[in-house]
């Protein structure tokens, strides 16, 4: 090897510490005395607040400088508004971060909805809490309601199922739009609830019939509809291969699909749920800021201090980091253009119904 190369290397050799604690001391300095705005695209005391709180808690132990964290909740739009606010406004020098619905994945990839200002691949994704491993997503009716199974939602003479959704354009109501498209289930949405506590005060107060949410919801807010004793009828589940060992008696709705188009769309529509507790930061933030953000997400999920709250909260922990949420969305590029033209344009073309 050359005399210069050699001297070249060891030079270099000697910098890169240096480099990597100015890149340390940089963070720090961001970091310490500073707040970090962890922004909740739903309101208070639901799931994503309920994980964004436990984030909230742990995640300044491993970020240099223990910066205070404060969860500010900005629903609506089923998290549209907060996701809009993280891409365009929120500052992106590491000071903000925040959680939306998976969904939105989804729809900021397809570009279907005006309301939509956002692309999902350039946010700077830190990682999920869960992967929906061990959770379903089920339409879940009162015991008085018309429908009480799949097979009755699929009636074509009843009376429709009234299910409480978000805006248009939200998560509830595209997968209510999705069900109705692939399963052929007589469905009148109910759109224009803010958040998930809104629709379940809506079926307190028999202003619906039912609505969709994961069970991971369920044991936080409602444990006792998950008991056969309280009469809640469960019509399906979604975001499942197989049925959940909870509810082995109650159809998935890929088993629903009416057609190999059908499960298709269905499959698409699940791949978001693999992000089921997704964390992001604005675009564009520099580097070392993204990895320290990046690598405190990661570090807490395996903290005991972190996993005990979580399980005395009985909330589901299967996290996956920043690379495999990357996956995730090209998982979903990477499907049939005319799988994706189709979805496009139903999630475009439908109504109230």
């Amino acid at each position: 090897m050359p005399m210069r190369i050699r001297w070249g290397m060891l030079l270099l050799g000697l910098l890169l510490p240096g480099l990597d604690a100015a890149r340390c001391d940089a963070a720090v300095e961001l970091f310490a005395g500073n707040q970090i705005d962890l922004i909740v695209g739903s309101g208070a005391g639901g799931g994503y607040d309920t994980y964004a709180r436990l984030l909230a808690r742990h995640i300044a132990r491993f970020l240099p400088g223990r910066p205070n964290i404060v969860v500010q909740n900005m629903p609506g739009a089923g998290g549209l508004r907060a996701a809009n606010y993280l891409y365009n406004v929120a500052a992106k020098d590491g000071t903000a971060f925040g959680t939306f619905g998976h969904d939105l994945v989804l729809v900021g990839l397809l570009g279907h909805n005006s309301s939509v200002q956002f692309d999902s691949r350039k946010f700077t994704w830190l990682g999920s809490s869960s992967s929906f491993a061990n959770d379903a997503y089920l339409l879940i009716a009162q015991p008085d309601a018309p429908v009480k199974s799949a097979e009755d939602a699929r009636g074509p003479n009843g009376p429709p199922l009234l299910v409480g959704a978000s805006a248009q354009g939200g998560g509830t109501s595209d997968i209510a739009n999705l069900m109705r498209e692939t399963l052929g289930f007589n469905l009148k949405l109910i759109p224009g609830y803010p958040d998930s506590n809104a629709m379940f005060l809506a079926l307190d107060r028999n202003e619906i019939d039912a609505r969709f949410t994961a069970i991971s919801v369920l044991q936080l807010t409602r444990p006792q509809w998950l008991i056969p004793q309280s009469g809640m009828h469960v019509i399906v589940q979604f975001a499942r291969a197989v049925r959940h060992p909870q509810f082995p008696d109650v159809p998935t709705a890929r088993q629903l699909a009416r057609s190999d188009r059908d499960r298709a769309l269905i499959e698409l529509a699940e791949l978001p749920y693999l992000l089921d507790r997704p964390f992001v930061a604005p675009p564009g933030v520099p580097r070392e800021r993204a990895q320290a953000l990046q690598q405190a997400f990661a570090s807490v999920q395996s903290d005991p201090q972190y996993r005990d709250d979580a399980a005395r909260l009985k909330l589901d922990l299967s996290p996956i980091g920043s690379d495999e949420v990357a996956r995730a969305i090209e998982a979903i590029g990477a499907t049939s253009p005319a799988t994706l033209d189709y979805m496009r344009k139903l999630l475009t073309n439908t109504g109230g119904g």
